[in-house]
């Protein structure tokens, strides 16, 4: 990754940091490198991130990585306090949303936030002329499959989650979206 791309990586970190509370037992899918458990320490030391991208499992006294595609790879867990897909949902293929949504429902436990990140359309002209430059690698943007950020709520929808928040950031080139997973008797 170059300085361009972690820094943008880090920016949707911070984004979400404040709804993480300490001792949180987290799954991050589309982790790359587990940075996001490294820039929020207060964790708790049993998380879990997701990434198609690596090449073995790593394991730390902290977390642990797994090569795999969520959530058809990911192995028997206990659900989690909080799900993260931060500038992941737009490289799902659309025939793909509707068990992202299943497998957040079924790994997220009652109460747990959902926290995603999507860009706005207008970023990916903004990439591949930063990717042109070579001041970004531009991880995968071909896998954006034109996502428009409304469909998020639509993908998340009411139940089993609740969206608690939505705002623009990056001077409304980003977007971030908090959900919460209702309790089973909540939703009907």
């Amino acid at each position: 990754m170059k300085l361009a791309d972690r820094i943008l990586q880090r920016w949707r970190i911070r984004k979400i940091r404040p709804c993480l509370k300490p001792g949180a037992r987290v799954l991050d899918i589309g982790s790359a490198d587990g940075v996001l458990f490294s820039q929020i320490p207060q964790l708790a030391k049993n998380c879990l991130g997701i990434d198609p991208t690596l090449p073995k499992k790593i394991e730390t006294e902290k977390f642990i990585l797994l090569p795999g595609f969520f959530p058809k790879d990911m192995p028997a867990v206990e659900p989690f306090d909080a799900i993260t897909l931060l500038a992941v949902l737009e490289h799902f293929p659309p025939a793909e949303f509707s068990n992202v949504a299943a497998g957040c429902a079924k790994f997220l436990a009652p109460g747990g936030l959902l926290l995603i990140t999507v860009p706005s359309p207008a970023v990916d002209k903004i990439l591949a002329a930063l990717k042109f430059l070579r001041l970004i690698e531009g991880m995968s943007l071909e896998e954006h499959h034109g996502y428009e950020v409304a469909q998020t709520t639509q993908i998340f929808s009411d139940p089993p989650f609740e969206l608690v928040r939505r705002a623009p950031f990056q001077l409304g080139l980003n977007n971030l979206f908090v959900f919460r997973r209702r309790a089973d008797k909540e939703t009907g």
